[in-house]
């Protein structure tokens, strides 16, 4: 277990701290978006860590998108609960994630590789946490932003889908 791993486990940590942030305490949204800050600032902290210091990880491959991935995830759905952002974001977001996750899994038990995010996809994210955060706030343009960070995301899905495809047919 190394700094940057820790910091990934810290990231699976938060999720719950910000569901509580959120619908439990009294204007919560600002501890909530406090939290979900912190957890982006792990994340690029984590990533900073591991290729600067050459502390990669087939397991930090691995569990740093899906920490990202499943604080997106509730975060998109304490948003949709209290009614700030339609269902069909969650869905296509949850659809392409899963599929995200599955593929990543069998590629790694198949050939013992991970393929890491692309550029769209670590764009996609940081537009996403700055849509999350003018949707937290109910600030102008926040669904606008979550679309267009949902259009870049299945950009990167896309290009993961091809590189997923010429990594499972290498003999």
């Amino acid at each position: 277990m190394n700094i940057p791993n820790t910091l990934t486990l810290i990231r699976f940590l938060l999720i719950p701290v910000f569901v509580y942030s959120f619908f439990y305490i009294n204007n919560g949204n600002i501890y909530a978006a406090v939290v979900f800050l912190i957890s982006g600032l792990t994340d690029v902290l984590d990533g900073y860590i591991a290729r600067h210091y050459n502390q990669i990880t087939k397991v930090g491959i691995l569990m740093d998108p899906l920490a990202d991935k499943l604080m997106i995830i509730t975060v998109l759905l304490s948003l949709w609960v209290k009614g700030v952002i339609p269902f069909f974001i969650i869905l296509i977001v949850i659809i392409k994630e899963v599929t995200m996750i599955i593929g990543a899994f069998i590629l790694y038990k198949r050939r013992d590789i991970a393929i890491p995010a692309n550029r769209f996809g670590k764009t996609a994210t940081l537009l996403f946490y700055v849509a999350i955060i003018f949707s937290i706030f109910d600030w102008p343009y926040g669904l606008t932003l979550m679309i267009i960070a949902l259009l870049l995301a299945l950009v990167a899905f896309f290009i993961y889908s091809i590189e997923f495809r010429l990594y499972n047919k290498r003999q």
